[in-house]
């Protein structure tokens, strides 16, 4: 078997890995399998778990379809594309590396695998596709990006004699890679091109949307924090409590909150009077967010059991959220309003390729009870225990969605992290 089926040698993984096709670790994984003589082929065998020896390359590219004029065993094939073959290496290499950088561990929550193995299944079907238009198209590879690689490599193993021996066969296998993500990469930034949006579009799309031009009310707190240990007994707790209710006592008796929260609080805001400034409302932990909606402005609540023991909490002041002015924020309407018509160029466009494509899945889904998709072009097929297969829907998941998926994840991640850090300071209750 030749340096190419086997993909399992030194200078072939360390190539790719130079790349970032593989990762490290699972570069001494198949490493260390090959010298023990358990990679034998280019996919797992039949009866073995989908992912339990193929590699997992990183999110740039999969590899390509194997031309379906080359003999592969049926068991080995996960679809085919207009006659292209998609294999299980394929889908496993892209499997794995979908499930090491989106779940803990590269274990997803119970009852999503089926989820993500059809995910990446469309992915790699859309994939597939998109080489086709782009080479319909005329749309050639960057070869910079290839030359580019081809030089890291070169610089990082010329001196290793496995290079020397093989390197016309890697390098033949990095450029393979790297011209099927020029491709891909090239036909999709064609095929999101829309006009630029026009002033009427955009007031349209504001007027439409208010919610994404709304800045949300505004809350200032101040508190007064009785520390005690998540883990004390119950006693503790208990004189916690009683003690800030002597204080809730006092404040209703007029005393200054400021002074008492200089005086009695564990929290870093004691020094500025229990002040914990404004912080927008919905970013609040959802339990204290329910009591604060019932706070008037001025009066101290009832003490609350907090994770990090009894707190006090006083509404100083509530603003309202406030629509902004249409000419203040254009420029974002206008981002909006153009990422959502490419959104739906893109689709459309993978719409119309599958519609045009001859598909047929082999891969064997846990879940056959699904419906099989309407795309008249989708031929369900049997996997290799002789199970009947459903067809995946077209994918959303590599569409212009996903761009807005994107923006909403870094959105998302940032409110995690603010939200975090209000958490800590307001205390977030049990």
């Amino acid at each position: 078997m030749n340096l190419i089926e086997r993909a399992g040698r030194h200078c072939v993984l360390l190539a790719l890995l130079s790349l970032g096709l593989f990762s490290a670790s699972c570069t001494s994984t198949l490493a260390n399998r090959e010298s023990s003589g358990v990679i034998a082929a280019t996919a797992a065998p039949a009866e073995m778990p989908v992912t339990a020896q193929i590699p997992a390359p990183s999110p740039i590219t999969e590899p390509a379809p194997t031309p379906a004029a080359k003999a592969i065993p049926a068991e080995e094939i996960a679809a085919t594309v207009n006659g292209k073959h998609i294999t299980i290496w394929d889908f496993n290499a892209r499997y794995s590396a979908t499930m090491r950088d989106r779940f803990y561990h590269g274990k997803p929550p119970e009852g999503q695998v089926e989820a993500v193995r059809k995910e990446v299944l469309d992915l790699l079907v859309d994939n597939a596709l998109l080489v086709e238009e782009a080479e319909r198209r005329g749309i050639k590879p960057d070869e910079v990006k290839f030359e580019q690689a081809a030089a890291n490599a070169e610089a990082r193993y010329s001196a290793m004699p496995e290079w020397k021996r093989d390197r016309g066969q890697v390098l033949a296998m990095i450029k393979a890679q790297v011209d099927r993500q020029s491709l891909v990469e090239q036909v999709s930034k064609v095929l999101r091109e829309v006009p630029q949006p026009t002033p009427a579009e955009v007031r349209a799309y504001f007027d439409q949307k208010p919610e994404f031009f709304t800045e949300p009310e505004k809350l200032r707190l101040s508190i007064i924090l009785l520390k005690v240990d998540p883990g004390a007994p119950k006693a503790e707790v208990d004189k916690a409590r009683e003690e800030a209710q002597g204080i809730y006592q006092r404040l209703k008796d007029g005393a200054d909150f400021a002074e008492l929260a200089r005086q009695s609080s564990g929290d870093g805001s004691a020094e500025r009077g229990g002040d914990l400034g404004y912080v927008h409302g919905g970013m609040l932990p959802e339990k204290l967010q329910e009591k604060i909606d019932k706070f008037q402005v001025g009066v101290v609540a009832e003490p609350i059991r907090v994770l990090e023991g009894i707190a006090l909490y006083r509404l100083d002041a509530r603003e309202a959220s406030v629509l902004k002015e249409f000419n203040d924020v254009e420029p974002r309407a206008q981002e909006l309003l153009k990422r959502d018509q490419q959104d739906r160029a893109w689709n459309e466009a993978i719409s119309r390729l599958r519609g045009g494509a001859k598909i047929e899945i082999l891969l064997p889904m846990a879940d056959n009870s699904a419906k099989p998709t309407t795309e008249n072009n989708v031929k369900q097929g049997s996997g290799p225990a002789g199970e009947q297969l459903n067809a995946p829907a077209s994918s959303d998941k590599q569409s212009g969605a996903a761009t807005q998926k994107a923006d909403k994840k870094k959105s998302s991640k940032k409110k995690i992290n603010k939200k975090k850090k209000i958490n800590d300071k307001l205390r977030a209750p049990l």
